[in-house]
């Protein structure tokens, strides 16, 4: 296996240089390559080749496990034991989890709190657009920090609706739910929850809300469980690509949310709790 990813890498690194870090030789390397390969072998360069290619589209993200389902969607029959050998193989594997934590919860106000109607009941989200989720985060970039409000649908865990701005105000999560409306067009009755931070809680907002048909849900002071999936989202953002960029500018981090979000997350991630199905792809089974 060594043998054939220097052969299919040998244009970019070099056999001598690929040949040192494998702790085999070169003389070994040409033995190999004028060898017939046995159809085992075959299979195994084969898979290695779908194990890297799979790896570099989700730019390291998956481990073995999420490997091994997005071959399988791809109607390669492969297990995870032998994903896990190809990948210590070719040395790669998922990216390093970093714990991570926001503080951007601005309660100190006296703006009305509205009670906490989802109560961690999430599933009481068993259709699109029954209950919505929404909070704010922050990217650090060398122009300053960059401001992320979201909407996700707890149904799907699909982000139905984002926005961006140099501060966090009532404009941020208005024109992010003000997405989430005119692309999802829900039916009135929706459940909408967040944190009691000011920004949810302001008069602007909660109009805004009401005027759409809409029931205000907020967590209880402290609970991130409360809003847990929305939580989860900002931990995915943030381990999987905001703690391995560096953002010299504002718009380089806003580029790289919008793929995220729109070319990754919704169209092509497995979420477990999905059945290793991608948001959209959850929906569209529902649908068909």
């Amino acid at each position: 296996m060594k043998f054939a990813y220097i052969r299919d890498h040998r244009e970019l690194f070099g056999v001598g240089a690929m040949c040192a870090v494998f702790g085999v030789t070169p003389a070994g390397f040409y033995a190999w390559i004028k060898r017939p390969q046995s159809p085992r072998a075959a299979r195994a360069a084969e898979l290695a080749a779908q194990v890297s290619a799979v790896h570099q589209e989700v730019k390291g993200v998956y481990g073995s496990l999420k490997i091994t389902r997005e071959l399988r969607h791809r109607k390669t029959i492969v297990n995870r034991k032998t994903v896990a050998r190809l990948m210590q193989t070719l040395g790669i594997r998922s990216k390093v989890v970093r714990k991570f934590r926001i503080q951007t919860t601005d309660s100190a106000h006296a703006n009305p709190i509205a009670p906490n109607v989802l109560a961690q009941n999430f599933a009481s989200a068993d259709a699109p657009n029954r209950v919505w989720g929404a909070d704010i985060t922050y990217i650090a970039t060398d122009e300053g920090f960059l401001y992320l409000a979201g909407v996700i649908d707890l149904y799907s865990r699909r982000i139905v609706g984002w926005s961006m701005d140099d501060s966090m105000t009532t404009d941020l999560v208005e024109d992010a739910f003000n997405a989430a409306l005119l692309s999802q067009k829900p039916a009135l009755g929706l459940l909408h929850h967040s944190d009691r931070g000011v920004q949810y809680t302001s008069a602007r907002y909660r109009q805004l809300l009401a005027s759409s048909g809409v029931v205000a849900s907020m967590s209880r002071t402290g609970n991130c469980y409360d809003n847990a999936m929305v939580e989860s989202f900002w931990g995915k953002l943030k381990t999987e690509m905001v703690y391995h960029e560096r953002f010299t500018t504002k718009a380089q981090a806003r580029a790289a949310v919008f793929e995220y979000i729109e070319m990754f997350y919704n169209r092509k991630r497995l979420h477990a709790a999905l059945g290793y199905l991608s948001p959209e792809a959850f929906e569209a089974r529902r649908v068909g």
